[in-house]
């Protein structure tokens, strides 16, 4: 028999054995430890395996590890502590009738108060809040949260971004990021309004794109746009956006890699024999992104690699750097962690270098401890306590500038604050480079962390120390965030104003979202529920509870529905639209065709998203139940 019919027969035989359901292992749910293998099996085949010599198993049971790891951090990783808990709430119905109107659709409300301590005006600030609400009271906190000012006894809504978003039993957790405003010394308060499944994924207008998948991205605002290496994730040009359109870039052939702008982290190892570098990645190890129209945030982390990888790959420092790029600000955020694994020496170690081809500028800029801004090249008795390096050019009042905010060290002497700017380097040009390791042997523990923020702004000598000194005073004195004042629990008021201002906008509600809709999105959600993942075969789990639907919106007989795929290895969402041949006895039809069926709805339109990508902490409780993990509440 040819191998193509014995596959035929194979696969007949697996029809039929799907459409039968007589098999005991395929009625309900197994539990979820049935149907995988944990890390302490999948450690001891690796390490069987290793002695066995069987180098191909072990290859697949590191990848098969690593997403053990994956799905491990999703499920239990702690969100970190929110600001207020999540008991600490009120109900929309409880405050102002006037207020009441405007927040209509919304049955839930925080509030927070940010404080400014440093005596400086802000209009335009990012703030971030990890915040804690009781599972039973949201769907999809993405969809659900607003952000609302209190300005002279009125609401106005602030655009947010809500991201990182998990489950942990009875409660969902997200970050809120929006920007602020606040006058010198004093306090603004903001209500954090959710509770509302009619909600939508806001749109809010930004200057902000990014484009591109992964890590490899374009990253643009009216300020400039930068390049992230598609190889590393690296910086690696910027084009500032102003009328002759500098583009700040390194030239030549690196290393042997591709060269970028920004060439930290790396050190080098025991006997000066090499440097272990990121910029040597051939791809990121691990890494995040975070896309959304008030920031776009980019994580990587592992170990560097040598000049010879694989021969030498030691496992002795992490490193972690995030970029942050944000709407509206002509600076851009950089942080970052090196964390030593175990003992190890080391060199030298570098944690901030930046490479600039050609001679884009004329003068260099320092700032030492006092936060104060100097022109020309930085005296030796300053060299060691930098705080502010960069560049500017006379002529075309083109300049970058780093900011150090915070660079320090745990089991470590203090750190060296080095990185005096060299106009010329060789053939270069502009160089900066931090090495601030003060000891040669690096203790198993010790961790060096960063916050930089990196400026352009068409810089003159009588107008940019100023305006950098001021920026910098901000930034090292970010606004103070605190639960408001006496709200403890449901029955507690804020202050209830006496009218909304005449500016303000009617209600926070967009259409379709306060109950004001034909049909209705509550109709239209209980049909998406016969529209099943017919590949779990026998969990007859549905795409709501999956949480595969990210958005419902309803414009008069349109419906627009966003959905996700799992995972990557699934891309073809059409398999969840138009149908797909069902081998089992699981009943479902395409999301198209049931949402047809609905009185009203003459065309459906669905769109693909990955951002953010699918993840186990999207399951509502019933789907939960039905994959056999614990119950989340």
């Amino acid at each position: 028999m040819q191998f193509g019919s014995i596959r035929s027969v194979l696969c007949f035989l697996a029809v039929s054995f799907c459409l039968t359901g007589t098999s005991n292992e395929l009625r309900g749910a197994p539990p979820a430890a049935v149907r995988t293998d944990s890390f302490e099996i999948k450690m001891k085949l690796l390490e069987a395996a290793w002695k066995n010599g069987d180098y191909d198993l072990v290859r697949s049971l590191t990848h098969s590890l690593r997403d053990t790891a994956i799905q491990t951090q999703v499920e239990s990783a702690s969100p970190g502590k929110s600001l207020l808990a999540s008991a600490q709430f009120q109900l929309v119905s409880s405050l102002d009738p006037a207020w009441q109107q405007w927040g209509q659709g919304w049955k839930y409300v925080k509030q927070i108060s940010v404080a400014e301590t440093a005596g400086e005006s802000r209009s335009f600030e990012p703030v971030e809040v990890l915040l804690s609400f009781p599972a039973e009271q949201v769907t999809s906190l993405a969809r659900e949260v607003r952000v609302a000012r209190i300005s002279e006894g009125g609401l106005i809504e602030v655009p947010s971004q809500v991201y990182q978003e998990v489950r942990r039993g009875a409660e969902r957790f997200c970050k809120i990021l929006w920007m602020a405003e606040c006058q010198p010394h004093q306090q603004q308060d903001y209500l954090v309004f959710y509770g509302n499944s009619d909600a939508e994924l806001p749109e809010y207008p930004s200057d902000l794109t990014t484009q591109g998948e992964g890590f490899g991205l374009d990253i643009a605002n009216s300020y400039f746009k930068a390049t992230l290496s598609r190889q590393t994730g690296q910086l690696e040009r910027l084009t500032l956006r102003r009328e002759h359109g500098l583009e700040l870039f390194s030239g030549g052939q690196g290393h042997g890699e591709p060269p970028g702008i920004d060439w930290a982290h790396d050190y080098v190892d025991q006997g000066n024999f090499q440097k272990l570098r990121i910029s040597l990645w051939e791809n990121c190890p691990d890494y995040e992104v975070i896309r959304g129209p008030l920031c776009t945030i980019i994580r990587r982390w592992g170990f560097p690699r040598s000049p010879i990888h694989p021969i030498d790959t030691p496992a002795r420092l992490q490193i972690s750097v995030e970029y942050r790029f944000y709407c509206g600000l002509p600076w851009f955020h950089k942080l970052g962690s090196m964390k030593a694994i175990q003992n190890f020496e080391a060199a030298a170690l570098r944690d901030d270098e930046w490479v600039f081809s050609g001679q884009s500028f004329t003068d260099p800029l320092w700032m030492g401890r006092d936060g104060k801004l100097q022109i020309g090249d930085v005296p030796p008795a300053a060299q060691q306590d930098l705080w502010g390096v960069g560049f500017f050019h006379k002529e075309s009042q083109d300049s970058f500038m780093a900011l150090f905010l915070e660079h320090q060290a745990e089991g470590l002497p203090e750190l060296k604050h080095s990185g005096a700017p060299q106009l010329f380097y060789r053939w270069h040009g502009s160089v900066w480079s931090r090495y601030p390791l003060p000891v040669t042997t690096v203790p198993a523990g010790a961790a060096l962390t960063q916050k930089n923020a990196y400026l352009s702004i068409p810089f003159t000598p009588t107008e940019g120390a100023a305006q950098i000194e001021t920026l910098r005073n901000r930034l090292v004195h970010p606004l103070v965030l605190s639960g408001g004042k006496g709200i403890k629990s449901e029955a507690v008021s804020v202050v209830t104003p006496p009218r909304v201002r005449e500016n303000s906008t009617n209600r926070l509600a967009r259409r379709g979202e306060a109950g004001d809709c034909t049909p209705s999105k509550q109709i239209l959600w209980n049909a998406l529920r016969d529209c099943k993942d017919a590949q779990l075969y026998t969990a007859d789990i549905d795409v709501v509870d999956l949480g595969l639907v990210y958005d419902l919106r309803v414009r008069g007989p349109v419906v627009t529905v966003i959905m996700a795929m799992p995972h990557r290895g699934r891309p073809l969402l059409g398999y969840f639209i138009d149908g797909s041949i069902s081998v089992h006895p699981t009943l479902s039809l395409p999301v198209r065709e049931r949402l047809l069926k609905i009185p009203g709805v003459k065309q459906v339109v669905v769109e693909q998203t990955w951002s953010p990508g699918w993840s186990s902490n999207r399951l509502s409780n019933e789907g939960r139940k039905k994959l056999g993990l614990d119950e989340a509440n």
